[in-house]
């Protein structure tokens, strides 16, 4: 079923608009909560998800359903790392990700703070929008989806040292454009 159909039925408040959502997106739901969350608090977060999205469509109409679904995920599975106590809890993954933004973006607050701070944000998307495709893959896949070094290698065909340089490149220029 594609996308417009399941918002439509989130409109009309049927359930089934769950399920196909599930049927359609849980796979990549779960590889996104995974990533940051690992195993054992994916599904449920996954769960949770679903839950967010019937509370939020309606009034909201979503133009990009699989990203809107994604972002939903993602947040939820941070608030579920932060609560959780990321450092007993988590692989470490996700604080080795934020450790290398936390050195280039300029902020006396910590790492989740400035990140979720609105100018800063516009600023990483702006910066975002003006990168070739690929380097923007790359930092997407590593820093949105906390995807590891040889992940986005193996997907991409690459191997893990031109990924490490592209992102080594892609933080200085980004360290760069937040500091003009």
């Amino acid at each position: 079923m594609d996308d417009t159909r399941i918002i439509n039925l989130f409109f009309d408040r049927d359930e089934a608009a769950i399920h196909e959502t599930q049927k359609k997106y849980a796979s990549y739901l779960l590889t996104v909560a995974q990533n940051i969350l690992g195993k054992q608090d994916a599904e449920e977060c996954v769960n949770d998800t679903y839950h967010k999205a019937w509370r939020i469509i309606p009034p909201n109409r979503p133009a990009f359903f699989k990203s809107f679904l994604a972002k939903i995920t993602r947040n939820t599975a941070l608030d579920r790392l932060r609560a959780n106590n990321a450092k007993k809890r988590s692989d470490g993954n996700v604080d080795l990700l934020l450790s290398e933004l936390s050195e280039i973006i300029p902020s006396t607050q910590n790492v989740h703070a400035a990140y979720e701070n609105n100018l800063t944000a516009h600023e990483i998307s702006d910066f975002l929008r003006g990168l070739d495709a690929d380097a923007r893959f790359i930092f997407m896949r590593r820093y949105w989806y906390a995807d590891s070094i040889a992940t986005i290698a193996k997907n991409y065909r690459v191997s893990e040292s031109k990924v490490k340089s592209s992102l080594l490149r892609t933080r200085r220029k980004l360290k760069n454009h937040l500091t003009l």
